[in-house]
């Protein structure tokens, strides 16, 4: 391969990543840099010269790209582009390394959720003993012997069946397509059984991609299924469960309660941020936990999501099979 390779880096946060990728890539490569708040006219000019893009969003018009090998995102999800919107034969390939962080998470947020730690600590700091002593309360709940079910049984669902497994959970799930039962699994279906693990499931958590097929896909016909104490945790994308019928079933008390960490509403850039991330008030609900899109963000998720990165860089540079193929363009 020649070593005349250039790499654009586009993006906010890309072109921050020049000198952790230079001291990784097995090759010399030239870098060429554009942020979004740039003329798009000067991405238009470099497009045409590299031979990979790393970065997000950066569809619309574009120009003749007879070099170009590789558009290389340093995140999961890709709901926001189509094969239509890259060049035909161009491969569009995304990053994981998120799980690891994500399922610490599910685990850390379902043992608060039956253990109630935060807020026991908050009420003993506040009140000490007061009417209880050792050993007399206040009696808290166990993950033990409680059922997660998976939606959606992936990178992100094996981590959270490892860990599940450990505190003597028992984990189902669904997936697209059919496939052997995998351990610690007690069983793993299809999304048409969908209604049998909302039924049997605990603890529910959404981590399949948005799609076509997804959006919208737990709506309170799926919300009805689940059991009255049961709790949805979405992890994945906020439209997959529709926004109203969560809101009323949980306003209503008719599931027990949800963690949410992907939203309906978020701020556009350049845009002061929304107030709140629904156009219902879930805030005010004393069964729900909220927070921020940030249930795997962590420096460590960073150093493995760019290292990954410039691991693909390299088998482009050596020719071999890159790595996470999500489609090639047809545009």
């Amino acid at each position: 391969m020649s070593e005349n390779q250039t790499l654009l880096l586009a993006g906010t946060n890309s072109v921050t990543k020049e000198d952790f990728l230079r001291e990784r890539l097995e090759h010399d490569w030239t870098i060429e840099k554009w942020v979004p708040d740039a003329d798009r006219a000067r991405l238009l000019e470099l497009l045409p010269q590299a031979d990979a893009l790393v970065g997000g969003n950066v569809i619309g018009d574009w120009p003749e790209t007879p070099k170009l090998r590789l558009y290389q995102i340093p995140f999961a999800g890709y709901n926001w582009i189509t094969p239509a919107d890259i060049p035909a034969g161009l491969p569009f390939c995304n990053t994981y390394d998120h799980e690891i962080p994500i399922a610490e998470y599910i685990m850390l947020a379902m043992l608060d959720w039956q253990i109630g730690y935060a807020a026991t600590v908050q009420s003993f700091r506040t009140t000490g003993w007061q009417d209880v002593g050792p050993g007399s309360g206040p009696l808290h709940g166990e993950v033990h012997g409680k059922t997660v079910g998976i939606v959606g049984y992936g990178h992100i669902g094996v981590e959270v069946a490892r860990r599940a497994e450990a505190f003597g959970m028992r984990t189902i799930g669904v997936a697209r397509r059919p496939r052997e039962t995998p351990a610690p699994l007690d069983w793993l279906g299809t999304m048409a059984d969908l209604d049998r693990l909302l039924a049997e499931s605990d603890f529910i958590l959404i981590a399949c991609p948005q799609t076509e097929e997804t959006l919208g896909m737990i709506g309170e016909a799926q919300l009805a299924k689940m059991k009255p104490d049961g709790v949805i945790m979405n992890v994945a994308r906020g439209p997959i469960i529709q926004e109203e019928a969560l809101y009323n079933a949980l306003k209503e008390k008719r599931i027990g309660g949800a963690m949410i960490d992907v939203w309906y509403t978020y701020p556009a850039d350049g845009d002061p941020a929304p107030v709140w991330p629904s156009r219902f008030p879930f805030q005010e609900l004393e069964n729900v936990r909220m927070t921020p899109h940030n249930s795997g963000w962590t420096e460590s998720l960073i150093q493995r999501r760019w290292q990954s990165v410039a691991d693909n860089l390299n088998r482009l540079s050596r020719g071999e099979k890159l790595n996470n193929l999500v489609f090639e363009g047809t545009g």
